[in-house]
């Protein structure tokens, strides 16, 4: 990058795509759209039971630095969520209570970051769900460049300011903005069909038969046979 930027403005989502994408969660979502789009699992929930979905504010900061999660939160609107990654790995608590209660005043949903988080007591107690890499209470400074609501690479996954970011217990999901409205088509039609398999699977039909297994582990060779063969003795 030639330089450091503060990108105000971002194209948002439709917001009920946003919504419809939270209610269908993580690994619905990232199934109907062809397994793709799950951010590194080492960015895990730091908190059970949240669920939230939102366009991505990105920062791309210094390690160990915050200066630029403060330059973010001017940029933040109603149901965004902050996505911050470092330029080199990182694990200090670049984000802790403080700037929960200044994003939260933005209406910010929650964040999502490759680095650490520190308060996470009094995150938890306010309810500000944050999925993060590490815990730690490792202090940072506010000292060097980065930059805002530019692309960046978050837990091995290239996310763009306004993409959907989704995360619940299973993990964090990234949704392109461009796809999110088709995403969600999917993901409720994923939705519909699982919902007829979970009435048969509670009236005791098997997945062997469902998904017709039976022949395809014919077509692999495996056996069927009443008692342990010699070669397993």
């Amino acid at each position: 990058m030639a330089g450091h930027y503060v990108v105000r403005n971002i194209t948002r989502p439709d917001a009920d795509v946003v919504a419809g994408l939270r209610e269908a969660g993580v690994a619905t979502v990232h199934e109907a759209m062809g397994r793709v789009g799950l951010v590194s699992p080492e960015v895990v929930p730091r908190q059970n039971g949240s669920a939230m979905a939102g366009p991505a504010v990105t920062v791309a900061s210094h390690p160990g630095d915050n200066l630029m999660i403060h330059a973010a939160v001017e940029t933040c609107r109603e149901g965004d969520v902050l996505v911050v990654t470092t330029t080199s790995p990182s694990t200090d608590g670049m984000f802790g209570e403080l700037l929960a209660t200044s994003l939260r005043a933005r209406g910010v949903v929650g964040l999502v970051t490759d680095a650490g988080v520190r308060d996470i007591a009094e995150l938890r107690a306010m309810g500000f769900p944050v999925w993060a890499r590490a815990i730690s209470a490792q202090g940072t400074v506010k000292a060097s460049p980065g930059s805002v609501n530019v692309p960046v690479v978050c837990g091995g996954r290239l996310i763009r300011p306004g993409d959907v970011v989704v995360a619940d217990d299973d993990g964090v999901l990234a949704v392109p903005a461009a796809t999110a409205p088709d995403a969600l088509a999917k993901a409720r039609k994923r939705l519909a069909a699982e919902e007829g398999k979970r009435k048969q699977f509670q009236e005791g039909v098997l997945g062997m038969d469902m998904y017709g297994l039976r022949e395809l582990l014919d077509r692999l060779g495996v056996e069927y046979v009443d008692d342990l063969p010699e070669d397993f003795r």
